[in-house]
């Protein structure tokens, strides 16, 4: 085979021999023959020679990238219904709303925090984005997918992947806990004026119910900045028997006692102006913290002379806080110890560091698009983003934080790795080794 480089000719010559030809059909042993034939160290080849009759070993230590593993977590089946009932692929040609959405979860897992980020990023590893069914995006047609398509797609997926998370949990009635927050999100630039709440300012709010055993959120709504808590949460669904924890942005009587008659559990904070009518001191236990404990009535009239819809009576403890000032604690739960109320408020300090984590691991903070639409389906992504690495951290075989799961996915996001196990250093494979060292013995 002229023309040909001497490990390239000996590599193919090894091919043939082991199919059978030509050696083996004259009983002349094909390691003889080859060096006889091209005069070739016999030692040498019969090395490599060996190495080919054993068991085939993988050219990669992992056959799929990171990211192709992060993929076939998410229900595609159920992906592909959102879509056609929502029909967002119509009269769509190539960049269906699911090549949308591996782009915006692999700007999420990879930190990419613009549309050029995205597209470069993409661009460079397109060969193994091709087998996951990802195409790097031109930005326009990114942005206008982004303008145009329907949110619930993806809040839709999200519910879903949550769903099928939590499907084995089983909860006594009164068990579950929500704890309800808001967060602020800046905005700025052209296409913002549906969040414009004063001349120079534009921003949104993501409202969230988030769980603090599963650790997720499991509700959001995205409004304008000036929406006030409460009207969102009146928006909200209610769970019969749950507890609800909550700051004073949601003080409101009326959506209090529709908690109550849904047999839910109240813990707030009560306003400095709001007293206690008709109490009754219950007994505290020394050295918990606990200062005062009462059960009495709020004020039968709000304003205007209206009559106050919570007419049940309510529970108020007193607390000590660290920094030496006290806290009192609103609860229609007259029966529980007060260190259980008292705990249950601090719970509320979990959606915070939720807030925190968001902010700082995923894209929340850096919009790829200002209108209503690319902001809601950021969100919504970064919440599937969010639900997948919560997976992936209970998946792995090392013991790390979430923070760390984060950090490793985002260094590993293309490469061949078994993402259980992304600390551990993988070896050059044995046969890349020795094709380096055929390559490096033919210059």
């Amino acid at each position: 085979m002229p023309g040909l480089v001497p490990g390239i000719h000996v590599f193919l010559l090894l091919q043939k021999v082991r199919r059978g030809w030509p050696g083996q059909a004259h009983g002349c042993p094909a390691r003889f023959l080859l060096c006889k034939v091209h005069g070739i160290d016999s030692n040498g080849v019969q090395s490599f020679a060996t190495q080919l009759d054993k068991k085939r070993i993988s050219a990669v230590p992992h056959p799929h990238t990171v990211f192709s593993d992060i993929l076939k977590l998410v229900p595609w089946a159920a992906f592909d219904q959102l879509v056609k009932h929502h029909g967002s692929d119509e009269l769509v040609r190539s960049f269906t709303t699911k090549r949308q959405f591996l782009a915006l979860l692999y700007g999420q897992l990879s930190g990419a925090s613009s549309l050029r980020d995205i597209e470069a990023s993409m661009t460079s590893h397109q060969g193994r984005l091709y087998h996951a069914g990802g195409l790097a995006p031109a930005r326009s047609t990114f942005a206008d997918a982004n303008r145009s398509r329907s949110p619930e797609v993806f809040s839709g997926l999200f519910m879903h992947m949550l769903g099928m998370t939590t499907r084995g949990l089983r909860r006594k009635l009164g068990d579950a806990v929500r704890l309800i927050d808001s967060t602020s999100l800046h905005l700025a630039g052209t296409g913002t004026n549906w969040a414009r709440f004063s001349t120079d300012v534009c921003g949104a709010k993501a409202h969230v119910v988030y769980d603090p055993d599963l650790g997720c959120p499991i509700y959001h709504m995205i409004t304008e900045a000036n929406v006030n808590d409460i009207t969102a949460a009146k928006a909200m669904p209610i769970e019969a028997g749950a507890t609800y924890v909550f700051d004073l942005g949601y003080y409101d009587y009326g959506w209090w006692a529709a908690l109550d008659a849904a047999g839910c559990r109240i813990v707030t904070r009560f306003k400095k102006n709001t007293p206690l009518h008709s109490a009754i001191s219950m007994p505290v236990e020394a050295a918990t913290g606990i200062l005062s404990d009462s059960i009495g009535f709020l004020p039968g009239r709000q304003a205007k002379n209206r009559r106050n819809p919570m007419q049940g009576a309510v529970r108020e403890i007193v607390v000590t806080m660290e920094t030496g000032g006290t806290l009192r604690i609103l609860s229609n739960d007259l029966d529980a110890p007060a260190e259980e109320i008292a705990d249950l408020y601090k719970r509320r300090w979990q959606i915070e560091l939720f807030f925190r984590v968001m902010k700082q691991t995923l894209k929340i903070t850096h919009f790829i698009g200002r209108s209503e639409n690319a902001v809601r389906i950021q969100i919504a992504v970064a919440l599937i983003a969010f639900l997948l690495l919560k997976i992936l951290n209970k998946m792995s075989q090392d013991k790390q934080t979430l923070l760390d799961t984060t950090r490793l996915v985002r260094s590993n996001l293309m490469h061949r790795k078994d993402f259980t196990r992304l600390r551990q250093l993988h070896p050059p494979s044995q046969l890349d080794s020795q094709q380096f060292m055929l390559n490096w013995a033919s210059t």
